[in-house]
Order: structure tokens, then sequence, then C-alpha cells
């Protein structure tokens, strides 16, 4: 094998001595393409509620701020929540075995979404689907990170990352056609009495079910030895998971802090307090109390759990919440997640609403085109990020800036369009929506792979999870939701949506801090944990 996919380490000296990898195994392509129709399907499931929107407001009596609550916060906080003990477990346990119970789980939920009665219903299912697919990034990053060599990186986790694009198209399509020829043939409900958005719900979360048991027939690859570092097994994987769960779910966080000593808990509670302070006067602002308590719930948790990892695991500490080039690219790319989840929410919405499309029409159009730019973006962008590293250790930033600065103008334009009689309002929004999501999409694989290249290999999974922290307690939790709930106080849904543009001089200054100083935290990675701690 060493002769096909592996070259010496360069000054080796040590016969039969691990080295890196410089090619790709067909079976690494094999494992690939499954994984990538994991995240299809993961982001058909969470994606759905937005063409469903219409008859979900309807029929369950919410509004615009309701559905950018459902579509983020009710999801994004759980995933988020979940991502960090399950990012700890897909670091020292089998990640095949994990990746195929969440996918059961959130295939489940979905299908229960179908028989809500509620609000709170619908949100406790969409809560559940946050669990569930918590457990795919960091299982799908770490074992791609185990599959490809350094050097191929960001174009394999940017065809991965594509599925996002491809599952949201697909979903707008599937459930546009389902509900727009379900409510036609029975316009009273169906059989069982299900009404078209009920089951499109479970029209798409059946099928995970056999999904997951293609997935359990994947092999586990040997943590870093494409990188030649290959690491034994964990002998006490579960351990970590539950310090991890005990770390940031309330209100053992207490205990956590109280362990550390009374200063820590005095911080803890002191955070604890601002953050419930913070809540209670933005819901006195927009009287949305779930949103903030779940929100004010998700940032302590973190914090506490942040916390805990400082004094559990310092090496991780140091190489994640202790790097400046980590939190920066995070935050950076967050603000990326903030204005195109926003726009992906309300741009069926907008269609169905404000141009008077049907159902069908919009989820073939509006999720067709999607799919294909979101696709296009994302591995052009992967490539792109991909030459540019070799050119510099933080290359990739300048295709996550782009991927910040480049949509602004079509999603303008976009949500600017009016219904016209006899226009071509509908294409004109399709092509510029879809152009809007092409540029965002090519900053996905640039920022994940900056993020892989900042940490040891067995920080990969915790790394991950705290990447998907900023993409989703900044972008999912916040961007559709101030998206809707500016709609919802504006009566204007194109205000709504191009309101979330006042978030990009924030985004931009993280990544020009990001840029500057990537290089050296990433030439440095080994040295930095050696001096954390870690045995290396």
């Amino acid at each position: 094998m060493a002769d096909r996919e592996f070259a010496a380490a360069p000054g080796s000296e040590t016969p039969g001595a691990p080295v890196a990898a410089t090619r790709a195994t067909p079976y690494a392509w094999y494992a690939l393409g499954i994984l990538f129709l994991v995240y299809v399907l993961n982001f058909i499931d969470r994606q759905i509620i937005t063409i469903l929107a219409p008859d979900l407001k309807r029929d369950l009596g919410l509004d615009d701020a309701d559905i950018g609550f459902l579509y983020g916060t009710a999801f994004a906080v759980f995933y988020a929540l979940f991502g960090v003990p399950l990012g700890r477990l897909a670091d020292a346990w089998h990640r095949i075995r994990l990746l195929t119970v969440g996918l059961s789980v959130w295939s489940a939920m979905t299908a229960l979404s179908g028989l809500a009665t509620g609000k709170l219903q619908l949100s406790a299912a969409r809560m559940g689907v946050g669990v569930g697919e918590a457990t795919a990034g960091p299982a799908a990053y770490s074992l791609i990170s185990d599959l490809f060599p350094k050097h191929m990186r960001a174009t394999a986790l940017a065809i991965y990352s594509a599925g996002l694009y491809f599952g949201g198209g697909i979903s707008l399509m599937i459930g546009g056609f389902i509900v727009q020829g379900w409510n036609r043939t029975w316009p009273g409900g169906g059989p069982f009495g299900l009404v078209g958005w009920q089951a499109a719900f479970m029209a798409v979360g059946i099928p995970g079910l056999l999904l997951a048991a293609w997935v359990a027939t994947l092999k586990e690859p040997v943590r870093g030895l494409v990188d030649g570092v290959p690491t034994k097994p964990s002998p006490t994987p579960f351990k970590g998971f539950f310090e991890e769960l005990y770390a940031i779910i309330p209100p053992f966080t207490l205990l956590a802090a109280m362990s550390r000593g009374g200063r820590a808990l005095a911080i803890n509670l002191a955070v604890a307090a601002l953050l419930a302070l913070g809540a209670l006067a933005m819901i006195r602002v927009t009287g949305a109390a779930l949103q903030w308590w779940c929100i004010a719930f998700g940032y302590y948790a973190v914090f506490s759990w942040a916390s805990s990892l400082r004094s559990r695991d310092a090496p991780a500490f140091h190489l994640i919440w202790g790097s400046r080039a980590f939190i920066t690219t995070i935050l950076g790319y967050g603000t990326v997640a903030f204005m195109s989840y926003a726009s992906s929410a309300f741009a069926p919405v907008y269609a169905l609403e404000m141009l008077g499309e049907d159902p069908a029409t919009v989820g073939f159009w509006v999720g067709g085109m999607g799919a294909l730019a979101g696709f296009l973006g994302v591995i052009l962008g992967g490539r792109m990020s991909d030459w540019l590293r070799q050119r510099s250790e933080a290359g990739r930033l300048l295709v996550v800036m782009f991927g910040l600065l480049a949509p602004i103008v079509p999603i303008v334009i976009a949500f600017t369009t009016k219904p016209e009689p006899g226009s071509a309002d509908f294409i004109r929004f399709t092509a510029f929506a879809s152009l809007a999501g092409l540029l965002a999409s090519s900053a996905l694989g640039a920022a994940a792979a900056t993020t892989q290249d900042l940490v040891l290999p067995r920080m990969r999974g915790t790394a991950t999870a705290t990447f998907f922290l900023s993409t989703t307690l900044v972008g999912l939790a916040l961007g559709p939701y101030m998206a809707g709930q500016v709609s919802a106080m504006t009566h204007s849904l194109s205000t709504g949506v191009l309101s979330t543009l006042a978030i990009v001089p924030f985004g931009l200054a993280m990544l020009v801090i990001a840029y500057r100083r990537v290089p050296a935290a990433a030439a440095n990675v080994v040295e930095r944990a050696r001096a954390a701690g870690e045995a290396i």
C-alpha cells in the first residue's frame, strides 16, 4: 500500500514508521459518497419547514417570527449543545455507530413533526431533530479528515458540504410537490386525516431509517493514520461524553463549576444572571419568550462547557477557545451563516406569499436552482481555497471573506423584487436568490478546513462541534429569527431579510483578524499543544 497511497515522510529514518498519505483510496471516495447522502437527508429534514411555512402559519396560527424560531432557534440551540458532547464522543468512540444512531433519531423526529398540533409540539420535534443531527457534523468531519490527506481535505469537506445545498433544494421540491398534490387530491385531509404538510414531514423522515442501515456497513478508519500520526482508540470512550454532558447541561453545570472552586461557581452564576437579564429585556421588546430563553439557555450552557473544558482538557481548550485565530475564523463564518440562513429560510416564503407562486413551482425552481447554485459554490470555493492554501497558510480565509461580501447585492435585488403583472418577477427573484446562495456557499469548505488545520487529530470532533456552535448559535439561531421578527414588526418580509445585512461589518472585522493570525497558529499547533500539557 505504501507505494501507491503513501509517501515516505521527509527525513524519516525509522523503517516501518507511519507516514502521511499523499492520495485518497477508492474506498475513501465511496465512504464520502455515503456521507454526502447523509448530509443531503440532514438538510432535507432541516429545511423542509420553509416550503411548508404558509400551511403551518394557517393551520397552527403562526407568524414569520414563529417560523424563524422553528427553523432556526428551536433546532439550533439543541443542535449546538448536544453537538459538544457528541463531538467529544466522535473523538473517542466508533464514529460510524454514532452516525447511524443519530440518523435514526433525527429521521424519526422529522416524521413525528407531522403529528404536531401546535407550536409547542412542533418545537419539541424540531429540538429532537437538532439532537439527532448533532451527531452528523462531528462524526463526518472527523471521518473525512481521516480518509483524505491534508492537501485534499478542503475539497473533500466541500463535496460533503454540498449535501447541504442538495438537501435544501430537494426538500423544497419534495415538500412543494407533496403539499400541493396532497391538498389538491384530499382538500379536507387524506388517509389517516393527514393534510399536506403532515404527509410531507413523514415522507422525508421515514426513508432516513433505511439510509441508517447502509451507513452502518461502513468501515471505521484509523484516527490520524492519513497524517502519519496514528492514534490508539480510547479505552473509555464514553467517559469524555458524560463529562461533556455534565459540563454543558444545566443544572449539572453548577455542580461542575462548584467542583472547580468558589470563584468558578461565582463567575458561572454571574454569567447566568447576566444572560437571564438580557433575555428578559429582549422578551419585553419582542414578546418572544421561548426564543430568548432558548438563546440564554444555549449561551449559558456553552460558557459553562468552555469553562469546564479549560480544566479538563487544557490542550484542547488552548487550541480552540484559547486561539484568537480559531475563534475569529468561526465567528467570521458565523456571520456568513447569519445572512445565508435568513435568506434561504424565507426565500420560499417570499416567492409563495409576495410573488404569488404555487408550492410546486417554488419547490422546483427555487429548490432546484438553489441546490445547483449551492453545490457549484461550495465545490468551486473548496477548490479555490485549496489552491490559495498552497500559496498562503491563511489563503482559505480570502474565500470566506468573498462569501461574506459577494452575496450582498444579489440578496438586495432578490428581496426587493415586486410582483408585476406580465413581468418576469419570479424568474428575477429565483436567479438572484440562487446567485446569492452560490456566492455565500463558497465560504463553507474554506472555513471548515481552516479550523481542522488549527487542532490535533484527536481534537477534530471537538473542533468541529465548536465550529458548528458559531454557525448555529450565531447564524442559524439568530439570523432567521431576526428576519422573521423584523418582518412581523414591520409587516415587510423584504425589510426583515435585508435587516440581516447589518452583521457584515462585524464579520469582516473578524475575518481580517483571522487572516493575520492563522499562519502562525497553524505553524505551531504541536508546540502550543505541548506547552498546554499535551503528551506528544
